[in-house]
């Protein structure tokens, strides 16, 4: 009853050890947890031997020879008269090198042998039949305690998992970017495996598969960027989308990385979803450390299925966020041409007509005029900020206007200010390469003048390819005005750049200061 009482495992199993000593009156007592696939002691309860006593003993006997083996081989309570006679005896498990009396029983878990349990040295000679039995009855009772607590152990492991799988999606949903989205994972099921290390590997262009995101309990450096390159024999499994579960890292062919020496078991385990492979998820541990169980890797898998369909989730909820804030762009684009700029196209309309009727007064002309000129300025710039509003804002641009546009909103975060930009005639359909490239370095450095002078609050950037040069050909303008203080002393400075279109066919054309 007080062995059923435990729900945690271990503490379970070394009650079961102290019990068993406490019953039959041995010194000594062990219980070897074995290796189900393997048939060899993993782990050991003891009771009795002192520290000088386990550093004589040594690792315990795991193998096919002595009286460990022969429980091993034949799962049966074994109690020879004399094991110091007996060739069998090679030692016991936690005890001393040379027993006078042993015992030997096996521990059943739902008909497999969880274990066995050992019991040398009992006080007042050897075990008898009374001993036997009662230590066969603790046994049966044992195996029903271990397996209540293997059962509570996986119920709260998997509940670990669940909130694990929980907080990944909470998180990845939360906005976060892709990288750190992949980072969570990593580090989400490293903690809940107990692993070394977590690793996100995505495939690469070339076949191969490459580290991505790293999370470790120390430095990760050296991790991120490895890569499984093509032709690896693991690769075939996880490009399958077939989960690899690995017994030594360091020593198994399959593996081909580098950092492989530095770790031991470990389990790769594909990150898919409906059909789509978004990568893989590896969580090994140190060298030395327990190998995974068949639990703890039915569990990983099935936090990586909830993982693979999280961030599908997140980027098809981040694809939606961008696909709304492109839908808002448009409206906006086309409520300025369909409202401002026609109303200021009007506007600038009725004023020419109205400069016209009033030929005769020149200060009413001149007036109407500067007001004409300010309101095409302004139709100029709010066209340059439909185009602005219908480019994606997080693709480079494509076209030679909005790589213009893009060099005067980088000078805005130094200048503190967006320089207001004006085009003239057709500039995507007549600016081409090495133009282009020519127009906006001129560009960049008038822009980096601009901000070493003191005082300009305002600039004025103007691309014009309908200029015409002096020689009479067909150039390419671009003046850039700011209302800065001179070397001179004067208001405002103009940085003008001229250029025939046909340089945009050959470098031979010359540029015009």
């Amino acid at each position: 009853m007080g062995v059923g009482g435990e729900l945690e495992l271990r503490p379970a199993l070394q009650r079961i050890v102290d019990t068993a000593a406490s019953l039959t009156g041995a010194r000594y007592a062990a219980l070897g947890v074995l290796d189900p696939e393997h048939r060899r002691i993993t782990e050991l309860f003891t009771h009795g031997p002192t520290g000088p006593e386990r550093d004589r003993t040594g690792e315990p006997p795991g193998g096919p020879a002595g009286l460990i083996g022969e429980l091993l081989r034949d799962p049966r309570p074994l109690a020879p008269e004399d094991p110091t006679g007996d060739p069998r005896s090679p030692g016991v498990p936690g005890g001393p090198p040379r027993t006078h009396t042993f015992l030997g029983v096996p521990v059943r878990v739902g008909g497999e042998v969880f274990g066995h349990l050992y019991l040398t040295e009992r006080r007042g000679g050897p075990f008898d039949d009374e001993d036997l039995a009662l230590v066969t009855v603790l046994a049966s009772q044992a195996g029903i305690a271990v397996g209540n607590a293997r059962l509570y152990e996986t119920a709260r492991r998997r509940e670990r998992w669940i909130e694990g799988a929980a907080a990944v999606t909470t998180a990845l949903l939360s906005g976060r970017s892709a990288d750190d989205a992949l980072t969570t994972v990593a580090e989400q099921a490293r903690i809940l495996a107990g692993a070394a290390a977590g690793v996100v590997l995505q495939p690469t262009e070339e076949g191969g598969m490459e580290i991505v995101a790293a999370s470790t309990r120390d430095d990760p450096e050296g991790l991120v960027g490895t890569t499984i390159l093509p032709g690896s024999p693991v690769l075939v499994q996880l490009l399958g989308g077939e989960p690899v579960f690995i017994e030594d890292s360091a020593t198994d062919p399959r593996m081909t990385t580098q950092v492989r020496s530095r770790f031991g078991p470990s389990m790769m385990l594909p990150l898919q979803s409906g059909g789509r492979l978004i990568g893989t998820l590896a969580l090994p541990r140190r060298r030395g450390d327990a190998a995974y169980t068949a639990v703890e890797q039915s569990l990983a898998s099935r936090f990586a299925a909830h993982a693979a369909l999280a961030l599908l989730l997140a980027d098809a909820q981040h694809d939606r966020e961008r696909l709304a804030v492109y839908e808002d762009r448009d409206r906006i684009a086309r409520d300025l041409h369909d409202l401002v700029v026609q109303r200021l196209f009007a506007t600038e309309m009725m004023l020419e007509s109205t400069r016209r009727r009033a030929a005769g007064e020149e200060g009413t002309q001149a007036l109407i005029g500067r007001a004409v000129d300010e309101l095409d300025s302004t139709i100029q710039e709010v066209r340059t900020a439909i185009f602005a509003l219908q480019q994606p804002p997080a693709d480079a641009p494509t076209t030679f206007r909005g790589r213009v546009l893009r060099e005067t909103r980088g000078a805005a975060v130094l200048l503190g200010f967006s320089p207001s930009v004006r085009f003239t005639g057709p500039v995507d359909a007549l600016v081409r390469e090495p133009l282009e490239g020519r127009l906006l370095a001129e560009l960049r450095g008038a822009l980096a003048a601009a901000h070493r002078r003191a005082g300009v609050s305002r600039i004025e950037v103007t691309v014009d390819v309908t200029a015409t040069l002096p020689d009479g050909g067909d150039g390419v303008r671009l003046l850039v005005r700011d209302d800065g203080a001179r070397e001179d002393g004067g208001p405002g400075t103009v940085f003008a750049w001229e250029a025939d279109r046909r340089a945009g066919a050959g470098p031979e054309a010359p540029d015009t200061p």
